[in-house]
């Protein structure tokens, strides 16, 4: 198996409400949020088939986390991933909230 020459790169894209992951310039993944006050609420997180296997959901995720508490944000995990990945990385869980039935219903409108 080829590995990458380029470490992967992860950028966020607001006009998208998402972050992309790159390898050698393209796109391998994204992971999709709204933002919700302070909190970024991750709904959808994915890896193209070319790119699976290489732990780029994790490179991705990780990143996007990081930004957040960057940001002063808080991360709502609604996506599942996302919410597996807290799961093992308690290292964010000060600026993780649960996601309610309130955010799953505003999410829905969020996104009609």
């Amino acid at each position: 198996m080829n590995q990458p020459s380029t470490a992967p790169t992860v950028e966020r894209i607001d006009g998208k409400n998402r972050y992309e992951v790159l390898v050698e310039g393209k796109r391998a993944g994204l992971t999709a949020y709204r933002d919700r006050g302070d909190q970024r609420v991750f709904y959808h997180t994915e890896i193209d088939d070319a790119f699976a296997g290489q732990g780029l959901a994790a490179v991705l995720v990780r990143a996007a986390l990081t930004d957040v508490r960057a940001s002063g944000k808080r991360i709502v995990p609604v996506c599942p991933y996302v919410a597996k990945f807290l799961r093992k990385h308690e290292e964010f869980t000060d600026i993780t909230d649960p996601v309610t039935p309130e955010v799953l219903q505003w999410l829905d409108t969020e996104r009609g």
